[in-house]
């Protein structure tokens, strides 16, 4: 093939061209995101049970549900929770590769089997099935610039002119509203209406009557009499329009024209739908929306659409509204490839400059140059057709595969110049016979580098479909080197280099010292090689105590799944004690508040009250801290989460508070740190499980490995149970009914209808005023109507006793759990927090078990997979060079060299305080194809020499000589590739320390020892197969 390109270099220039083009128009058509999707198609049920205590929906509802569930195709895991507002929730998890909208059909499909089995109120009010992402997107928030508009007021406006608009943007999934809209709230005196001999039911029931959308009709229409001519439509004002009207609603009239009307017994205002949650912005009254992706959608083009769509909307906002982000997950994505791609121009930079010091012309290091883009634009065009994206792992592939895709090019080139200097040829005629020499190296490379890449793509769950991507871009990429190696390379190195002198090397200056140190270190190492092959045995035996170093310095590394990122913001969970009213949790968030905005490398606090990590409820608030860029602080988003923690634990007593760093991927966990769910094989009730907690906590907090835990869920809390005489109420005339939708509106509230408010309608809802909500003594005082029309007090009634009560309940596949998440104390990686959580739960209880979950799921089914995939691409180098040498032998001695790789890696992560984390695993499947690539060279080399008669240790010495300096100016242009990511610094740059770190080390180990030790092995393993025969 070679030949016919070099009679034919327009032809080769021609493919080159149009692989060019087919990858600049690829690489504008890829999406950009941070990593690959890796998150699971998930589909939430939704469900309300009012009035229910969490064990209530747990019996009735949740675990009727579940049973339903089990056995479902694709599940892969379910989590229940119920709160003690009557909510409850299942979000179920489908394996990777599943169609979210196939997910969403067989759960509503198994929603109505049991749905006749569920009570009636749960199915009046609705399951709503819908399928979602768990990746939080960002938070958006409106606020007042002045600061003068009230919470509802800018609650109202987001509902009105920004939420909706925000749902319609594609990519966007579940939308929760941490605000409320305006509603019309008739706040309720219970006294009077006692004093009026009413009821709530009254109240309710006049609203009902008249506040009403009556359909009038027209006059004249069809069917109508002979001769109508005309058709008028007809209107009626039912429905009430504003507060006064609701005012003047008429509870009772008597026959002397008196009127007991609503504002007699109530007060009534536009307030709002919802008091349950609250935002700020800087300490300031906000409104906020959380803001969730589709399964499968792009966070950069989402997040790109929803900005574009803010700015339109901007436009119409009044002068005093402004709107902000907040936890934004796609700047931080965008700047990781933007420093990728940084790196990658600073690699081929450096590898340029390391060919020219070799080749030491222009025109040579010229024609590597040019072939490298030319690769990399084949590799874009087949991960435009694979459905990739441009990614941190697609281009950590590109950036690693600059180094080995040129390497093809140095050696066509590289051999060509040898010859012409050695033996006198013509460009044309050194081509021909350099690729006669090489083409058989150049594919056995191609062939083992792709063997070693692509069994690492076959991974499962979220390293799978990591690896796919990062291993297969740079198959790819190689596949197209080998290619131009043998097309364009040989056609350019024919029509473009120019006859040279034996002793063109000896020149002057750097150069000309450059080439006389080569000379002379070539020299002496054919002299070392000479003394190492005669001494196998004793060779073999360093290698054996090296390679077992290798394997134990790499066991002694400390693992963990993704290194901790620096992601520009980072959360804090607000948790109080479960009866802490809103007032409370305001003084805990002030406190907060005021640290965090002291600080210079902050930008803005966003702050949810009523929601948290740890549940739902007035104790609980959530901060979104977002920081300014990088480049404009020193102290890391760690470094401020850890000075804020230790800031509230001194400053503040109330409840718990903690700050975490977001999750290093997206949609696996709320926050990183361990995640696992503590699950209770014995059934235990729900008091008995929570003091099981209680002694996990103890114990697990105890330990070193663990610097903070926390449940995702709302603590135990000390409340009124409303015991209900239900024969004295049958006694007395009074239904059941009747007391619990007495309680129900007074004490919680009640929806009754809606009234049109500026083109939006709106909701009525009545409630007991404030002052009348304030102890057991008002809830009590309360009346209700028997059967004859008299009132009866509720303390007539109900009994209430204090007891200690669960705000919310979780279930995991089934079995009663606690989401738990735990976070690594300084030192300590998250494999040894794992394995402190097992070690505590055995201690704790036999019938507990733990299940990971998230990230940490991943990272322990990683454990076990990744290095048998290692020692399976082992396998698949093996059999491809056994085949291409027709020798079970041979191919020993290339794989032999793996281990030596391994030990410069580990060594260096180890001193620069690093982990054994999937980006280092990753540099360990580059290492072995390229520590293979160099043992072939020789091995190649070494074959050629035997068959002109040369002995084996005479041909290994011959052959390391001739490959000395090809070997070197490869590994030196991959490793100098590879500094930039080794010294990367700002955002992304963890990931890129972890990476470079690994595969300096590697290459530096791996290379020196592989020129000492692979003429060794070559002359080793043919000693073996000279002993069988």
């Amino acid at each position: 093939m070679s030949h016919f390109f070099i009679r034919r270099p327009i032809f080769a220039w021609v493919i080159g061209i149009l692989i060019t083009l087919l990858g600049l128009v690829s690489i504008t058509q890829l999406a950009v995101e941070r990593f690959p999707s890796v998150s699971q198609p998930q589909v939430d049920v939704f469900f309300s049970y009012q009035g229910a205590s969490p064990e209530t929906i747990n019996d009735t509802v949740i675990s009727i549900i579940e049973r339903e569930l089990f056995g479902t195709d694709g599940i892969e895991s379910f989590t229940s929770s119920s709160d003690s507002t009557g909510n409850g929730q299942i979000s179920v998890k489908f394996a990777y590769g599943t169609d979210p909208e196939l997910a969403q059909i067989a759960v509503q499909n198994k929603i109505k089997t049991v749905e006749p089995r569920l009570p009636q109120d749960v199915r009046q009010s609705g399951l709503n099935v819908e399928s979602s992402s768990s990746s939080d997107l960002m938070y958006l928030s409106v606020y007042s610039k002045s600061g003068k508009m009230t919470e509802g007021a800018l609650s109202d406006f987001l509902a009105r002119n920004v939420t909706d608009e925000i749902k319609r943007i594609p990519g966007v999934g579940k939308v929760t509203v941490y605000s409320a809209e305006h509603a019309m709230r008739i706040w309720v005196d219970p006294q009077k209406l006692v004093s009026y001999d009413l009821t709530m039911s009254d109240v309710t029931g006049a609203i009902s009557a008249q506040n009403v959308q009556i359909a009038s009709g027209q006059v004249g229409q069809e069917p109508a009499k002979v001769g109508q001519k005309t058709v008028t439509p007809l209107t009626a004002s039912g429905q009430l329009k504003n507060v006064k009207e609701f005012e003047n609603i008429i509870l009772r009239s008597s026959t002397d024209g008196k009127q007991l009307r609503l504002k007699d017994v109530a007060r009534v205002e536009l307030g709002q739908e919802s008091y349950n949650f609250g935002s700020r912005i800087n300490s300031k009254s906000s409104a906020s929306i959380g803001i969730k992706m589709m399964s499968g959608a792009n966070a950069v083009a989402t997040s790109n659409r929803i900005h574009a769509r803010m700015k339109e909307l901007k436009k119409t906002f009044p002068e005093d509204i402004d709107y902000m982000a907040s936890g934004d997950a796609a700047p931080f994505a965008k700047i990781s490839i933007q420093k990728v791609v940084k790196t990658l121009v600073e690699a081929m930079i450096l590898v340029f400059i390391v060919m020219y010091l070799f080749l030491q012309r222009f025109t040579y290091t010229f024609i590597p140059a040019i072939v490298a883009p030319i690769a990399l634009c084949g590799a874009f065009v087949i991960m435009k057709l694979m459905g990739f994206s441009i990614n941190v792992f697609t281009m950590f592939g590109i950036v690693l595969s600059i180094g080995i895709i040129v390497d093809d090019a140095i050696i066509v080139v590289e051999n060509v110049e040898r010859l012409m200097a050695k033996e006198g040829l013509s460009p044309l005629e050194a081509t021909k016979k350099a690729m006669k020499e090489i083409s058989g190296a150049v594919i056995g490379v191609t062939a083992v580098m792709v063997a070693v890449f692509v069994p690492i793509s076959f991974a499962s769950g979220t390293s799978g479909q990591i690896y796919q991507q990062f291993a297969l871009s740079i198959a790819v990429a190689i596949l197209f080197s080998a290619f131009l190696a043998l097309t364009l390379t040989p056609a350019l190195c024919a029509t473009m280099l120019k006859p040279i002198e034996e002793d063109a090397h000896k020149r002057t200056g750097l150069l000309g010292w450059f080439n006389r140190a080569i000379e002379s270190s070539t020299q002496r190492y054919g002299s070392l090689v000479a003394k190492t092959t005669n001494k196998t045995m004793r060779m073999m035996g360093i290698y054996l105590v090296l390679s077992v170093g290798a394997v134990y310095m790499f066991q002694q590394l400390n693992s963990t799944f993704f290194p901790e990122e620096d992601q520009g913001y980072f959360f804090s969970s607000i948790q109080l004690p479960a009866d802490a009213s809103r007032e409370r949790t305001l003084e805990v968030v002030s406190i907060a508040e005021k640290f965090l905005l002291a600080q210079p490398e902050v930008r803005a606090s966003n702050v949810v009250l009523g929601f948290s990590f740890a549940g739902s409820g007035s104790g609980s608030a959530l901060m979104i801290t977002d920081l300014v860029e990088w480049d404009k602080r020193e102290r890391s988003s760690a470094d401020i989460a850890n000075a804020f923690n230790a800031y509230m634990s001194e400053h503040s007593n109330d409840g718990a508070v903690f700050a975490a760093l977001p999750p290093a991927i997206q949609g696996l966990g709320a926050t990183n740190g361990v995640s696992f769910q503590l699950q209770d094989r014995a059934n235990r009730s729900a008091a008995d499980f929570e003091q099981l907690k209680q002694k996990f906590n103890q114990a697990l907090t105890a330990r070193p490995e663990v610097t903070g835990l926390f449940y995702n869920a709302t603590p135990y809390t000390v409340g009124l149970a409303l015991d209900i005489d239900r024969e004295k109420a049958m006694t007395l005339g009074v239904s059941f009914s009747d007391i619990s939708e007495t309680l129900s509106t007074a004490m919680g509230s009640n929806y009754v209808n809606d009234f049109p408010n500026h083109g939006r309608m709106q909701k009525v809802i009545v409630q007991a005023d404030q002052k009348y909500r304030m102890n057991i003594e008002d809830v009590l005082g309360i009346a209700v109507k028997n059967s004859s029309g008299k009132l009866v007090y509720l303390s007539e009634l109900i009994k209430a006793d204090w007891q200690s009560m669960p705000q919310q309940l979780t279930r995991y596949n089934g079995m009663q759990a606690a989401d738990t998440s735990a976070m690594a104390a300084q030192g300590y990686s998250s494999g040894q927090v794992m394995n402190a959580v097992l070690e505590v739960a055995s201690q704790v209880d036999d019938s507990v078990s733990i299940a990971w979950t998230n990230l940490s799921k991943q990272e322990r089914q990683a454990e076990s997979e990744v290095e048998i995939l290692l020692l399976f691409s082992l396998l698949v180098v093996f059999l491809v060079l056994a085949a291409l040498y027709e020798s079970w032998t041979i191919p020993i001695a290339v794989v032999l060299v793996a281990p030596l790789g391994l030990l410069g890696s580990a060594w260096a992560v180890s001193l620069s305080g690093l982990q054994n984390d999937m980006f280092f695993k990753v540099g360990l499947i580059a290492l072995i194809g390229l520590s293979a690539k160099n043992a072939i060279l020789i091995v190649e080399f070494a074959n050629q020499q035997r068959k002109l008669g040369l002995s084996v240790a005479e041909a290994a010495i011959q052959a390391a000589k001739l490959r000395l300096r090809p070997i070197l100016m490869t590994s030196l242009a991959f490793t100098f590739g590879i500094v930039p990511l080794m010294f990367a610094s700002g955002a992304s740059s963890e990931i890129q320390n972890s990476l470079g770190t690994g595969v300096f080390g590697g290459m530096v180990s791996g290379t020196l020892l592989a020129l000492l030790f692979v003429p060794t092995f070559f002359v080793f393993v043919n000693k073996l197969t000279k002993t069988k025969r």
